[in-house]
């Protein structure tokens, strides 16, 4: 029964490998994760089933590279530590400088200009029209003719701007 109260405070808190290495592997997962989501992925807005499965898999993909094995506290504690330091600094950098900015999140893609469908930036962003026609409908809009200007902004969000 004493066995089942015991605790064993050591493999609770100290690490059983670096932090410093904790701190790299989780540096370098982030890095690699960030550059992957920047480059294939641009959400509009919202997030779907296949977007959650996807954000599901890489974080347990990337685990074990982030982690290698480790059992403390102290070792997932220093693990999240590194992802929310580099989240927030990636952030502050694309807030204080131009370049980081437009490295953090992609130009305004333009979806309709005067009425007209730009099919070409819809195929590169992977956006059909009935999905285009539905988040039109989400923002009051019923016929994308009466549109001026429509844009699916770096955040992933929709911005439109109808005709006068």
């Amino acid at each position: 029964m004493d066995k089942l109260l015991e605790i064993d405070w050591d493999s609770v808190f100290i690490p059983s490998s670096s932090v410093a290495e904790i701190f790299v592997r989780g540096t370098l997962t982030y890095l690699v994760v960030l550059a992957y989501f920047r480059a294939f992925r641009r959400g509009t807005g919202q997030l779907n089933i296949s977007d959650l499965l996807l954000v599901t898999l890489v974080s347990d993909a990337a685990q074990n590279a982030m982690a290698g094995t480790y059992e403390s506290v102290t070792e997932g504690v220093v693990l999240v530590g590194t992802l929310v330091f580099w989240d927030y600094l990636i952030n502050w950098l694309g807030y204080r400088s131009v370049f980081f900015n437009r490295v953090a999140s992609p130009e305004p893609a333009l979806l309709i200009k005067d009425g007209v469908l730009q099919r070409q930036t819809m195929k590169r962003e992977l956006l059909t029209e009935d999905e285009l026609k539905g988040i039109l409908r989400e923002n009051g809009v019923e016929d994308y003719t009466t549109v001026k200007l429509c844009y699916l902004e770096g955040s992933g969000n929709v911005s439109v701007i109808e005709k006068k």
